[in-house]
């Protein structure tokens, strides 16, 4: 097969003519760094290999792309950049990103797991839910969530103080209340223990 026009295109991109004929687009830095040309004959297994080593550099650049915005866990991150490329490019992309450091699950967990508790005021296991739910290991959220210090009662109070202190002193706005701790993943027992400072109504029977 004969490589007869090379036609640079949008985002970064070349078409590829091979004996006369469109073949494909392939990552513009690919066919320099692979330096080919018009005219330069390629065969399937060299095809096949500038393809997937395109298909890298693409996933490589989402991947730098939606990491220059927030961090993220490696799993979610290759699942967003699979979306516009093969899994397996993806993955070799994100992997490659971690061998650099530059993406790193545990610093993500704990960054994360601190915004959770601090931040949003979740319960812990509410807040290993969540980073289970971004693609981090249970073992390594748990692990990550009990190493935080947090004070229970503390961040109930937050939540408390924040959304529905003004509206306790009715059985809707206790309800509410409640109900919005349950949500965050407090046990009733907290609740009730907390909610004892404001009202002294019994709000969980």
């Amino acid at each position: 097969m004969k490589i007869t026009a090379i036609e640079p295109k949008k985002k970064g991109l070349s078409a590829l003519y091979i004996d006369g004929e469109f073949a494909l687009k392939i990552d513009t830095e690919t066919v320099l760094s692979y330096r080919i040309d018009v005219g330069d004959e390629i065969d399937d297994e060299k095809l096949k290999e500038v393809i997937d080593a395109s298909n890298i550099k693409r996933a490589k650049d989402k991947a730098m792309w939606l990491i220059s915005y927030r961090d993220h866990s490696k799993k979610e991150l290759i699942d967003k950049v699979a979306k516009d490329s093969s899994y397996e490019a993806a993955t070799k992309a994100v992997e490659r990103l971690q061998e650099l450091g530059l993406i790193n699950d545990e610093r993500y967990a704990k960054r994360y797991a601190t915004d959770l508790l601090s931040l949003k005021h979740l319960s812990k296991s509410a807040a290993v839910r969540k980073l289970c739910d971004k693609g981090i290991d249970r073992d390594l959220a748990r692990d990550t969530v009990d190493e935080l210090d947090v004070d229970i009662y503390e961040n109930i109070r937050a939540v408390i103080n924040k959304k529905y202190s003004k509206n306790l002193f009715d059985e809707k706005g206790r309800r509410r209340c409640v109900n919005g701790l349950v949500r965050l993943g407090y046990s009733y027992s907290d609740i009730k223990a907390v909610l004892s400072e404001y009202t002294d109504i019994d709000y969980c029977d």
